[in-house]
């Protein structure tokens, strides 16, 4: 079919903020068909809420709306815009279900555009669970017994003819399994099918007899219009059935089907496809028995998914950009494979010669109340890969990878069971072995450590396969992991020194995927001090250089979709030590670039910044596509490190050369040594960027003797320490006249108790180095320090910090650029809530609605003599607070900051491009600055995750906890607010109840919110002490009990009766109301009922009421200086 001549507009659809469910694989999917739809002559319109993205980027589509993901604005832009087609699948869910309800309620039609890539019928027959399954009993596949039902009602009449537990619950159009789970009881099965058809577009879920204990299948297939089918990947999960796909670590290609059960599935996958009529990319979930040789089809996504992301690294294969061009008319067999260049058509079915291993990145790490347990709801924010030429390499690659701390599977002790004071003690301590069961059984983040761990105590596989369902092949390669760990243990402590491995040794322990620093520390005997191992002669660095002196490197393979059957032209590589591989680094083959006038292009090489998790999102990705950018226009080679499947810095073609492997440093310094690199960018990464920068310039002289001349680019790692170490900068403030809150560090727990005594409480306590502001908390009390301390783990290299709290205060962040000589600030930013609240889940302004011109003028100032006093050169992030019109310095941060791509989008200035520049030696001098973009004020507002996370207190404090961010623009402040607000997805009430509670500080600052919510109509109820305050302040306002003192109605009924749309409630920190706000927030999040918990941002809430009773308001397109 040829391409089609009759579409010329075409509007594609993003996927919103990134979420538990939904990350930032739709940047990637979406940023793929906007590069190729524009390529072959389309005007394209893409709309997203979320500034953080490169999909939004000015520069990615011919008109950019950064606008709320909902059906009335969708509407209105189309009538703005009048495209031709609507391109839905690239998305997500959060695309599919607004494609959907425009298709249903007549837009599309009535506008005439053509929703393109998949219809409507294909749609609704995938997602609807009744549909889908009279679907594949239509064309003879088999399915679990099932019943679709829209009330509890027909929920337990759906089980009594089932007829027993378990049973699992299937939301209809939802994304991450929202809403679904497992049911033991009938108990459980109301509570998870009450908010199964909340959450449900349609208000539909499944009631399926469970299948617990089934292998689970994916199959990746291709179609287009002329019925060409290509299975892209195959994959398998390690977890047996019960737990959703994204929670699971994935395997690929399958490893334990045979030939037969493969085809049998593939021939169930392509006739799956062909009856719903798919064309481009869809993903097919099956669930099959070994012992029994079953199959049944689980569900369809008719789209790109988070799997084609992953199918699309694992095999190089562009899935999105050929769905997006199947959409528009062409053929697999008249698409080039990108890959193979011409050597084969995109009908060409990828071949795997590596395992490839996804193991998601759970937040646990920050959430430690919140519930472990994976099911069939999605937990984690954002998935690592790892290839390798084995599955033990690739795992072991992924779990470095991870940055959970440890970089490898370490024996199991008390310690891992909670941190806190006592951690070093409990660290001698071994895990028990019934605890040990229980974390084999229960499916949680900690599975795979304890299954490395079982056979490290001589578990046999039959008892480990009857306890955990896990398929044999798989316990196998486990048990010989821990064989192979066992044989260094065993080395070790015949007195093996790292001077006398042997290179059989060497040769061996890496090419089964253990790092130098995994063989230092089992040489050690992995000693409860922790695996950075100081004992001379077994240290990491001994290590390395050991195996330096045999000349043992790792080999680079291609990954070029066909098994090297066929000439590949992409840049893609990974890491590989091989049995019997050549001696010697193995050179990058490619001839340098040189310019026009023959000079040699340097070769630099940009650090991403690893898996998506609360604290270092899709932000971080952004920076490194631009500093790839900035580098690839100046004419140099751009080197990426990264090993993300979901994001745009993995895409094959972003970079002039792509590596996917662990940021570690003995990863990056193999890179370095390969490339022969000029140089090296840390500032654009992260905190994981940045963390290298000292350990890589302390391993500068040996990586010289090996032939390496390389430059950290940018600021000095001096310079970052110097803004990173407490100590120091305060050293710094104190000499250039810089004003901070008062503070002292505490490395054991006796120093911390004696700083909180000299500073007073209340106290702002942290750790140094960290993202996120994991383990930040503001504490008021000898009780509250108590119990901080018994969940904190400190030690010399990890010091606590102790700051004054400054209460009230204003909080600000500037994000500026300094080539040593010169500054430029992007943008001022004000936080909504007071100091106190972590910066990344501040709703910020910009420009600032309540500063004076004078701190204006005094934030420009101090963050110029930051930059150049620090001499930083590249970007940096500094925050203040205003308190009592004083101007406080309460952090730098010496890299590319989460408001980056929020400033880009709102001022016009590509502030991580040019920070790049600079970077790699441009003076700003002499780069062109765009015009800044006036006349908006322009809301970052967070999206949090408490809705998939049971456990947490939902209140915003000092720790982040969102886990991604929405933007509005507008000429007036409060309909900026509302479009942020509205892009959360959380309702904003034009009417109804509210319900308000807060400490006595803020009573009389309530008054006159609480009065213009009357005034609006709203009904008021309050607890006595906020009810007296109104009452006495002639507000009209219904009393009702706290829920501490258990009499109705309280709170919690109101809002079960439906009588409550806004919560006002700002916690306090002792008493009952405690308890009673916890709780109140809980039941507000299962009721997606909106809470507010600062009193800035009660009086935005009603003046974003206020302007949402005028209408939504209209959408604006993005425009920028520099694109005229």
């Amino acid at each position: 079919m040829p391409r089609r001549d009759d579409l010329q507009r075409i509007m594609i659809l993003g996927s919103g903020p990134i979420k538990i469910g939904q990350a930032a694989e739709f940047d990637f999917s979406g940023s793929q068909a906007c590069r190729a739809l524009r390529a072959d002559g389309y005007e394209v319109i893409l709309v997203n809420s979320n500034p953080a993205t490169i999909q939004n980027d000015p520069e990615m589509a011919d008109q950019i709306y950064i606008e709320p993901l909902l059906p009335d604005v969708i509407r209105r832009i189309l009538e703005i815009e009048n495209p031709d087609a609507l391109l839905a699948g690239m998305g997500g869910q959060t695309a599919l279900n607004l494609a959907s309800a425009l298709a249903h309620d007549g837009t599309l039609e009535r506008l005439d555009v053509e929703l393109i890539g998949c219809d409507l019928v294909s749609i609704d027959e995938a997602e609807d669970r009744h549909l889908f399954n009279q679907v594949c009993s239509e064309i003879g596949l088999p399915i679990c017994q099932a019943h679709a039902c829209n009330s509890i009602n027909e929920v337990l009449e759906a089980a009594e003819t089932i007829g027993n537990f378990p049973l699992l619950v299937r939301p209809a159009f939802t994304l991450g399994g929202l809403g679904g789970g497992t049911a033991w009881n009938r108990g459980e099965l109301v509570e998870i099918a009450s908010q199964g058809i909340l959450h449900s577009r349609i208000g539909q879920v499944l009631i399926e007899e469970s299948i617990l204990g089934w292998q689970e299948h994916e199959y990746e297939v291709m179609r287009d219009a002329n019925d060409n089918c290509i299975i892209v990947c195959t994959m398998e999960n390690i977890d047996p059935m019960g737990v959703h796909t994204g929670e699971s670590v994935v395997v690929a290609p399958q490893q334990t089907l045979s030939d037969r059960d493969h085809q049998m599935l593939r021939d169930a996958a392509l006739r799956l496809i062909r009856r719903l009529d798919i064309k481009g990319g869809c993903n097919v979930q099956f669930s099959f028995n070994q012992d029994t040789g079953e199959y049944v089809v689980i569900e369809v996504n008719p789209r790109v998914s988070r799997s084609s992301a992953l199918a699309s690294k694992a095999t190089g294969y562009p899935i999105a950009r050929m769905a997006a061009l199947i959409a528009v008319g062409y053929t697999l067999d008249e698409l080039p494979n990108p890959i193979t260049g011409e050597g084969t058509t995109a009908a060409f079915e990828p071949t795997l010669d590596y395992c490839v291993v996804k193991i998601p990145r759970w937040p646990f790490d920050k959430f430690r109340t919140a519930d472990r347990t994976l099911g069939t709801s999605m937990k984690s924010t954002g998935e690592v890969m790892a290839i390798g030429r084995s599955f033990q390499e690739a795992f072991l690659k992924a779990w470095a990878s991870l940055e959970y701390g440890q970089p490898h599977p370490r024996p199991l002790t008390m310690a891992d069971t909670s941190e806190g004071e006592g951690m070093g003690e409990r660290a001698h301590e071994s895990l028990p072995d019934e605890i040990l069961e229980e974390w084999i059984r229960v499916a949680t983040d900690r599975r795979m450590g304890a299954l490395y761990e079982v056979f490290r105590r001589g578990w046999t596989v039959d008892r480990v396969e009857e306890i955990t369902s896990i398929t044999r092949w798989f316990l196998e390669k486990f048990k010989r992991m821990a064989a192979m760990d066992g044989e260094v243990v065993s080395a070790g402590a015949s007195g093996l020194m790292a001077a006398d491995i042997s290179s059989e040794q060497m040769r061996c322990w890496k090419s089964n995927g253990l790092t130098d620093a995994h063989i230092a520390d089992a040489l050690s005997g992995y000693p409860a001090s922790g695996w950075r191992i100081k004992e001379p002669g077994k240290t990491e660095f001994d290590v390395m250089a050991r195996r330096h002196e045999l000349d043992i490197h790792p080999v680079y393979r291609m990954v070029d979709s066909c098994a090297a059957e066929f000439a590949a032209v992409t840049p893609y590589y990974y890491s590989t030590y091989e049995p019997n591989g050549d001696l010697g680094i193995d050179m990058v083959t490619q001839p340098r670039k040189t310019s026009d006038q023959g000079e040699e292009a340097r070769r630099l090489v940009v650090i991403g910044s690893g898996p998506i998790r609360i604290g270092q999102g899709i932000e971080f990705d952004y920076g490194a596509v631009h500093a790839v950018q900035a580098i690839r226009e100046v004419g140099h080679e751009a080197i990426l490190i990264n090993n993300n499947p979901e994001t745009v810095s993995t895409d094959f073609d972003t970079s002039d050369r792509l590596y996917f492997d662990p940021l570690t440093l003995e990863c990056v310094a193999e890179i370095l040594l390969r490339e022969g690199a000029d140089g090296i960018l840390l500032q654009f990464g992260g905190q994981t960027a940045i963390n290298l920068a000292l350990p890589l310039d302390s391993r500068l002289d040996h990586l010289s003797s090996l032939g390496l001349n390389l430059q950290l680019e940018g600021t000095s790692p001096d310079a970052v320490d110097e803004a990173s170490d407490r100590e120091r900068f305060e050293a710094f403030a104190l000499r250039t006249g810089l004003k901070m809150p008062r503070g002292q560090t505490g490395s054991t727990p006796e120093e911390v108790r004696e700083a909180v005594a000299e500073i007073g409480y209340p106290v702002l306590i942290r750790p140094s180095y960290v993202l996120g502001g994991r383990g930040m908390e503001i504490l008021t009390s000898d009780a509250q320090l108590n119990a901080y301390m018994n969940e904190a783990f400190i030690n010399p290299d990890k010091p606590l910090l102790a700051d004054e709290y400054l209460g009230h205060a204003i909080e600000l962040d500037v994000d500026a650029v300094s080539d040593g000589e010169e500054v430029l600030i992007g943008a001022i930013m004000e936080h909504l809530e007071e100091a106190g609240i972590h910066s990344g889940d501040s709703t910020c302004f910009i420009p600032p609605q309540n500063v004076s011109d004078e701190i204006m003028s005094q934030v420009e100032d101090w963050t110029r003599k930051i930059g150049i006093g620090l001499n930083i050169v590249g970007c940096y992030n500094i925050q203040f607070a205003i308190c009592e019109n004083e101007l406080y310095v309460l952090e730098v941060n010496p890299r590319g900051s989460r408001t980056f791509p929020f400033v880009a989008k709102s001022t016009g200035i590509p502030l991580a491009r040019i920070a790049a520049h600079v970077t790699i030696g441009a003076k700003l001098a002499d780069l062109e600055i765009p015009e800044r973009t006036t006349g908006l004020v322009c809301v970052k507002a967070p999206v949090f995750p408490f809705i998939k996370l049971r456990g947490l207190d939902p209140a915003p404090g000092p720790e982040m906890k969102s886990t991604g961010e929405v933007m509005g623009s507008d000429t007036d402040s409060a309909r900026a607010y509302l479009k942020a607000r509205l892009a959360t997805e959380l309702p904003v009430p034009i009417k109804g109840g509210v319900y308000l509670t807060v400490k006595d500080g803020d009573k009389e600052e309530l008054l006159p919110i609480a009065s213009k919510l009357s005034e609006m109509g709203f009904t008021l109820y309050a607890t006595a002490g906020t009810s007296n305050a109104l009452k006495l302040g002639e507000v009209p306002v219904e009393r009702v009990f706290r829920i501490a003192e258990r009499h109705s109605p309280d709170a919690l009924d109101l809002m079960r009766q439906g009588k409550i749309n806004l919560v006002i409630n700002t916690p306090s920190k002792s008493g009952g109301a405690v308890l009673d706000g916890n709780m109140m927030r809980r039941l507000a999040v299962e009721l997606n009922i909106p809470f507010v918990t600062t009193m800035s941002g009660a009086r935005m809430e009603a003046e974003a009421i206020a302007a949402m009773r005028d209408g939504i308001p209209e959408p604006r397109a993005l425009k920028v200086d520099y694109l005229k």
